[in-house]
């Protein structure tokens, strides 16, 4: 039995993985779980799961907390914020830690559950694209498995189970399309919050909603293929696959193409990270070709996912460059969230910020620089943001 540590419990990644849990309680025992601030929905995974530590970030949760599960014997340890994430990141005896915590606000936990020799189960793809330079020498040092469990890099990673090092020759990951794959460029000044939370395929957070409305998602997902697998930014291509059944491609040496396959549910990916390198048995719904029907394929259009080509761009600069670029991002989707910018503003923002970034730009960042390179990122987003409301200049285009 594998004992596990959840970060980000409440979350779409935190509940699914419950899930798998739930339905597998001979395979997994839970150590410690983590939320945000969602009080009510922590105290009843708290009370079906018993883990004998929780931790809220939210700091005025923690009494609400402590009075929702006062009844239950044993207590909980109990942890509060950012500090205390990180703290239930490396205690107790868990073997391996899903980070489903949404943003870079992964980072800090994830490196502290590496520090304590705990394998990751990688769910959160910031830590990597902001964090990589210093992340994958940790993994190095201290001999831990850095198993990804989004369904992009899983696929990848199932895909790459047997063949031989210096065997493959490309990647090709698979992107929805998001919310606006059949509307014409022309339409998207009109795009409201709504529009962008109606996502075709998948049921995810708010702010990966956005991200993949924009493709900037399949953009980061670019860069954290890059650290995970070795490939060159020019090895590693996006095509857009409406039905979202093959989750992703890889290109052998030989121009052989592998695929994994599947219906689209977020469990798959979470449960080979989880049981890697065995298969368990699940009852779920088994794949049918017949029932899937037509696949289709189109190169993705480069006028109307302009997110894209400056993840691109950022990973091919490297440093503290992909920090700046996920912090903007992050920081921006906020600000389209609360409707404070419009939707075609997100790249435009982001790329003014990238831009200013280029002259202080570290190549070899320590945590330290790409912490700060993060929070400059998101004061220029709020300064750039101000000066435009303080001229009467809206439009940021």
């Amino acid at each position: 039995m594998k004992a596990i540590t959840l970060l980000g419990s409440t979350g779409s990644i935190g509940t699914q993985t419950l899930d798998i849990v739930e339905h597998h309680p001979d395979q997994f025992r839970l150590v410690g779980i983590a939320a945000g601030s969602n009080v009510a929905l922590l105290a009843q995974q708290v009370r079906k799961f018993r883990p004998e530590a929780v931790a809220i970030c939210e700091e005025s949760q923690v009494r609400a907390l402590k009075d929702a599960i006062a009844d239950i014997d044993p207590q909980p340890q109990i942890f509060a914020g950012e500090e205390g994430i990180v703290e239930l990141a490396r205690y107790g005896d868990a073997e391996a830690v899903v980070t489903g915590i949404v943003g870079c606000a992964g980072l800090l936990p994830t490196i502290a559950a590496i520090e304590a020799g705990r394998d990751i189960a990688l769910a959160n793809k910031e830590t990597l694209i902001a964090g990589g330079p210093v992340v994958l020498p940790l993994v190095e040092k201290h001999r831990v498995k850095l198993l990804p469990a989004d369904s992009e890099h899983s696929a990848i990673f199932q895909c790459l189970q047997g063949v031989p090092e210096g065997g493959l020759r490309r990647i090709l990951l698979t992107a929805s399309g998001g919310a606006f794959r059949d509307w014409p460029v022309e339409k998207l000044p009109e795009v409201t919050v709504a529009d962008a939370l109606k996502h075709p395929n998948w049921s995810m957070g708010q702010k990966i909603t956005v991200d993949s409305a924009t493709l900037m998602n399949k953009g980061l997902e670019v860069i954290e293929a890059h650290y995970l697998f070795g490939m060159a930014y020019d090895q590693i291509d996006i095509v857009i696959h409406p039905q979202s059944i093959i989750h992703s491609f890889i290109e052998l040496q030989d121009t052989s193409v592998l695929a994994q396959l599947g219906w689209p549910d977020m469990r798959l990916p979470l449960l080979y990270a989880l049981s890697w390198p065995e298969r368990i048995y699940t009852d779920w719904e088994p794949f049918d070709p017949v029932k899937a029907g037509s696949l289709s394929f189109d190169a993705p259009d480069r006028q109307k996912y302009p997110c894209m080509d400056l993840a691109y761009a950022a990973g091919q600069a490297g440093g503290t460059m992909t920090a700046v670029l996920n912090a903007a991002n992050e920081q921006v989707v906020s600000l389209f969230l609360e409707e404070k910018v419009g939707f075609l503003d997100i790249p435009k923002l982001i790329e003014r910020v990238c831009d200013r970034h280029r002259e202080q730009l570290v190549s070899a960042p320590s945590l330290e620089d790409i912490l700060a390179a993060d929070r400059w990122a998101r004061h220029q987003v709020t300064e750039i943001c101000q000066s435009a409301t303080e001229t009467t200049y809206v439009p940021l285009g």
